[in-house]
């Protein structure tokens, strides 16, 4: 019986089963399933699991406008703008009436500069919901940003009266006030933001930011005291007050409140990092990579704090240690775009360039939109000597960020470079007008400026870059350079000695300084002032260099040897260091020493064809002709058409029996390379000798002796032309001149054999 009465149980139980199957078929149900999902997963915060479930209901329905427009949600909340934006289009495109996506789309186009269309969408919002606030708001800002204050004033205050009691409102109210200088206004108005919302820490925020740019330093600082009590976890808060003691000049402090937030916030990534970018900001880079270094210690899962460091190695030459640290990134993503940079960044400085070039492409096939692997593959591909490209993944760059300052940098640097000082200017016009506020822009074009002969509008944007960043050693280097190529010494050395002060490790100020006590033949200054700056930043091995050549200068090649040691010391890669000590041990008679510098310099940077060709001559100087033939090859292999490398090859295998083809073929690069010279002619004329093109050779000599009269060498060879030409009497002229002007003792005895049969 039991068995008979379970039936009809069974049959329901089946029965909703089915229909729970069916529903879950439905794609009207998958989808607002995955819909609420993500609704679920973005009110805890956790956008890209929502952002998913919002995929995962448009592939069940591409129509699903709401989807779509919660996605564009996520995605702002990740700063996936392209993807933001996206999503608008589609969902406004689907649903031309979700004025909330229209007001969001128009906000986007608002932050991308497209001041114009911003405006057209908040125009069409009104049109079909005149009292939309957030669409008067978008209006109002489209306006400022169009340069209509008096209209953007009064739009704003109309979405004040629709809604009066919206605090954000009176924020965005302060912000147009200040642009139209009405300080009064905008103080109002951000009290009556806190008044509406007390606990607002965004009002709290800017009101005393108000009172730090009036310099109402008490006001400000209560404002911010208060910030930090309303949300102590909150780094932005903390920030605010340090920078407002920082702007007093009360560095200690800044820095105490920024320890005290480390120890408040040891459980928020952004906070405990403050400290460590607040050395980066003021320029203390020791401190830097010191505090850098402990999180890396007491946080070993944070990868920013690892990117951090890796990037304050790599500025410290601690290249081991960077290469490590970024191992570990890539060991635990090995799709890090920033690791992938900070690797290239290293094949960079160990001249791996080409190496650079690899890294960064293989990431760019899974990253075409990525801005930063463009211009960083740019960099790569300029130090390959492949500027042709590089300025194409620039202007790629550009492209997909026309805002992107390093790229404009980039390329109006690149034009600066050829000379095209019109093309400089315009890239820099370009940086200005998108960054109006910043100095780079205003530098760059100071440089085209000087580049066209325009010395009065390049102190002009030199000085504008100055009253931008008075704090920054750079637009007092530049102008002092200018107030330098036009002779007015004592102003120049005044604006170095001020770039000196702003920054003590600045070799390019200090080298500047000696400069112009070089040209108004003064060495002992420069002596005298490079060892001054030596004493203040003893760590700078490019002050020690600068002291070095300052010792030469001045004729002191033992002071300078010691001065260049200790350069190389401090920095084992400052291959114009090992160079130069190279050249002054050679003067000094420690030939040995000078080649092991040379090679030195070799392994500190190994794509420097000159240091091969300097080692060689040394080589060949001291008789040693296979060790110096070999760095000829090796200075060949590096850049091909290198003139003097195949000048000196050429001549070594012609005069030590090597392949004659070879030499002639090295020989006619030389000439190509170098067709004044008479060095040139006389090597390939030697090789058209040992060919038995005796008139073509005879032709090249003529115009070597006659560039250089007193080269026993030239005379000589153009006697055993004229000999094998047969053309004694010419022949005995020539060697005969060439044994007055005494040639090496191994050339005077051939010389003196030929003479003889030829009587």
């Amino acid at each position: 019986m039991s068995q008979h009465r379970s039936f009809p149980w069974i049959v329901l139980i089946t029965l909703l089963a089915m229909s729970l199957s069916s529903c879950a078929r439905d794609p009207s149900v998958k989808k607002q399933q995955f819909l609420k999902s993500g609704n679920e997963y973005f009110a805890k915060e956790k956008y890209r699991e929502a952002a998913i479930q919002y995929l995962n209901a448009i592939k069940v329905d591409p129509q699903f406008v709401e989807a779509h427009y919660q996605l564009a949600q996520a995605y702002l909340k990740l700063q996936i703008y392209s993807g933001a934006y996206q999503e608008l289009l589609r969902t406004v495109d689907l649903n031309p009436d979700h004025l909330k996506a229209q007001v969001d789309l128009g906000n986007l186009l608002l932050s991308g500069r497209q001041f114009k269309e911003a405006q057209e969408r908040a125009q069409l919002v009104l049109q079909k919901d005149p009292n939309n606030v957030d669409a008067h708001i978008l209006l109002a800002n489209s306006y400022a940003a169009l340069q209509d204050l008096p209209a953007s004033i009064q739009e704003m205050q109309t979405a004040i009266q629709m809604d009066p009691e919206r605090a954000p409102s009176y924020l965005n109210l302060a912000v147009l006030q200040l642009g139209a200088k009405q300080a009064d206004a905008a103080e109002a108005s951000f009290k009556k933001a806190i008044e509406l919302d007390p606990k607002s820490v965004q009002a709290t925020l800017a009101l005393g930011n108000f009172y730090g740019m009036q310099r109402r330093w008490a006001d400000a600082e209560l404002l911010f005291q208060r910030a930090v009590q309303l949300s102590p976890k909150n780094p932005v808060t903390h920030a605010a007050l340090a920078r407002l003691f920082l702007a007093q000049g009360n560095r200690q402090q800044s820095e105490e409140v920024l320890r005290e937030a480390k120890k408040a916030m040891s459980d928020v990534p952004q906070g405990y990092r403050l400290l460590g970018d607040f050395y980066v900001v003021t320029g203390e880079a020791q401190k830097a990579l010191a505090e850098y270094g402990a999180l890396n210690q007491q946080y070993p899962g944070d990868l920013q704090v690892k990117k951090n460091y890796a990037q304050l190695l790599i500025g410290a030459n601690q290249l081991d240690e960077a290469n490590k640290t970024t191992d570990e990134i890539l060991k635990r993503n090995p799709k890090d775009v920033d690791a992938a940079i900070l690797r290239a960044q290293l094949q960079m400085m160990q001249k791996r360039p080409a190496d650079a070039v690899t890294t960064l492409e293989s990431f760019l096939k899974n990253e075409e939109d990525n801005v930063v692997l463009h211009f960083q593959l740019g960099r790569a591909l300029a130090a390959s000597g492949n500027a042709a490209r590089a300025e194409s993944e620039w202007r790629e760059a550009l492209r997909l960020a026309p805002n992107y300052v390093a790229a404009q940098e980039a390329l109006s640097a690149a034009a600066a470079a050829k000379g095209d000082w019109e093309q400089a200017r315009k890239g820099a016009d370009a940086v200005i007008l998108n960054n109006p506020n910043i100095p780079i822009g205003y530098l760059l074009r100071a440089s085209a400026r000087a580049g066209r002969g325009d010395y009065a509008g390049a102190e002009a944007d030199a000085k504008k870059a100055m009253e931008l960043a008075p704090q920054s050693a750079v637009p007092y280097l530049q102008l002092g350079a200018f107030r330098a190529s036009t002779r007015r010494y004592a102003e120049a050395e005044k604006l170095f000695e001020r770039a000196l002060e702003l920054d003590p490790r600045s070799t390019a100020a200090l080298q500047a300084l000696v400069s112009i006590y070089g040209d108004q033949k003064q060495p002992a200054k420069g002596v005298a002032r490079a060892s001054a700056q030596v004493a203040k930043a003893p760590e700078v091995s490019g002050h020690y260099l600068i002291l070095g050549l300052a010792h030469l200068a001045n004729k002191d090649s033992e002071q300078a040897e010691q001065a260049l040691a200790k350069a190389t010391d401090l920095e084992k890669q400052n291959v114009q260091a090992w160079v130069a000590l190279a050249q002054v041990q050679t003067t000094r008679g420690s030939v040995d020493k000078a080649a092991a510098s040379y090679q030195r310099a070799i392994e500190a940077d190994p794509t420097q064809p000159i240091v091969y060709l300097m080692l060689g001559t040394l080589e060949e100087s001291r008789n040693n002709w296979q060790r110096a033939q070999e760095l000829y090859q090796k200075t060949l292999q590096v850049q091909p058409d290198y003139a003097l490398a195949a000048n000196n090859l050429a001549f070594l295998m012609l005069e030590h029996g090597g392949n004659v083809d070879a030499a002639l073929s090295y020989a006619q690069v030389a000439r190509r390379g170098l067709p004044d010279l008479p060095n040139t002619a006389d090597t390939l004329a030697w090789a058209y000798y040992h060919k038995g093109a005796y008139s073509l050779a005879i032709d090249l000599l003529q115009e070597a002796v006659k560039k250089s009269p007193q080269n026993a060498t030239y005379h000589y060879h153009l006697g055993m032309a004229y000999w094998k030409n047969n053309d004694k009497a010419r022949a005995k002229q020539f060697l005969a001149r060439a044994l007055e002007l005494k040639p090496a003792n191994d050339k005077a005895d051939e010389i003196r054999q030929t003479l003889a049969q030829l009587k």
